[in-house]
């Protein structure tokens, strides 16, 4: 399915990403709290907004 070299791309340019984005989210850690303060509230709220729409659907589907 993918060649040998594919994979190796594949699994460095993940760790890559993912180290970038850990050490810029390291460096604006301060920057983050202070202007997203309530932002997890909009998280739990599209969360629960998301369950009410498949709720909904598995009622009206029955």
């Amino acid at each position: 399915m993918f060649s040998i070299g594919q994979l190796i791309f594949a699994i460095c340019f993940f760790v890559v990403f993912v180290s970038v984005m850990v050490f810029s989210y390291q460096k604006d850690k301060k920057l983050h709290r202070k202007y997203f303060k309530g932002s997890f509230w909009v998280l739990i709220g599209f969360v629960v907004f998301v369950f009410l729409l498949l709720a909904a659907k598995i009622y009206l589907k029955q």
